[in-house]
């Protein structure tokens, strides 16, 4: 019985083997998948020497390379078994319209993009690993790219503050608060079904401007990444509220003055403005359902994560 068991484990072990070389060609692979990633966040965060050609790029973009591969060759087999098994549920995803090759493709190459445009790029890694109750659903929610949703972004953009001159390095921001504005103006709060968590897309709340909080914050996410802004959503006790990155404190001097004195001058009515600065002092507003003003006062100030939209 146990001779009968070692072959038969011998057989799989070798029908599962990826033969040479094609296992060495899927771990270099796997390997600048890994490194492109890597290399952003140590090229932004590693002080520049300015060698000439950018030698010095290039040589920590090979080290990284050469890192990865010694540690994925190191650990071949487990690399394969995982890869095989990824692939496995990605062709299960795809099959059946869930997360599939093609949302592997568009979340890898958004990340990418806005690793490489970003200053902190360990952000876009850290905001994908932050609890967050429902992520994959509330993810797929924020239908940013979906033409109902851009459209009315813009036709906010052009109802609201249009003739707003002299802030050009806060258009985007002005914009955002215009969408701001339409949709808080508008909102209607709708509760869940009872002992259901039910999370409605962007798209699908645009169709009569009501639901709950995540709703809501969904939406104005969508709705401000469409147009350029950068939001987040915020998880807090039995609440979740939407923020728009405003910049460092400079930035903020200028919004606030711009928000009290120009744009909401009667709903702040010399109120306060209410923000999070996070870890590398950027500061983020309140954009709650419950403000009439961006950066009105908090529901619930706590954080317990974060779904960062970068």
């Amino acid at each position: 019985m146990l001779e009968k068991t070692k072959l038969y484990y011998l057989y799989l072990k070798n029908k599962l083997t990826v033969k040479k070389p094609w296992d060495m060609i899927i771990i270099f692979v796997l390997n600048i998948l890994l490194t492109i990633p890597v290399f952003i966040i140590a090229h932004q965060n590693l002080i520049d020497w300015h060698w000439t050609g950018h030698l010095d790029r290039i040589l920590i973009f090979l080290f990284i390379l050469i890192a990865i591969q010694l540690i994925l060759r190191a650990f071949r087999r487990i690399t394969l078994i995982s890869i095989g098994i990824y692939l496995i549920i990605l062709i299960i995803g795809t099959i059946f319209g869930g997360y599939g090759f093609k949302r592997v493709f568009d979340d890898y190459k958004y990340m990418l993009y806005y690793m490489a445009e970003n200053n902190n790029p360990e952000n876009i890694i850290i905001s994908k690993l932050l609890p967050f109750p429902n992520k994959s659903k509330v993810e797929r929610a924020i239908e940013f790219e979906n033409p109902r949703v851009r459209n009315f972004a813009i036709m906010s953009a052009n109802k609201h503050f249009k003739s707003i001159k002299g802030y050009s390095d806060y258009s985007t921001l002005i914009q955002c608060f215009a969408v701001f504005k339409e949709i808080n103006s508008r909102w209607t709060y709708v509760s869940d079904p009872k002992g259901k968590d039910y999370i409605a897309t962007a798209s699908e709340s645009l169709n009569y401007l009501s639901g709950d909080c995540d709703d809501h914050s969904i939406l104005m996410a969508a709705c401000i990444k469409s147009i350029g802004g950068t939001p987040r959503l915020i998880h807090t006790d039995g609440h979740i509220y939407p923020e728009i990155l405003i910049g460092s404190k400079k930035d903020f001097e200028e919004v606030n003055f711009i928000i009290q004195e120009v744009l909401f001058k009667e709903e702040v009515n010399n109120q306060s403005l209410h923000y999070h600065i996070d870890e590398y002092n950027q500061i983020w507003l309140n954009l709650d359902y419950t403000a009439k003003y961006p950066g009105g006062p908090f529901l619930n100030e706590s954080i317990l994560g974060a779904l960062t939209l970068y």
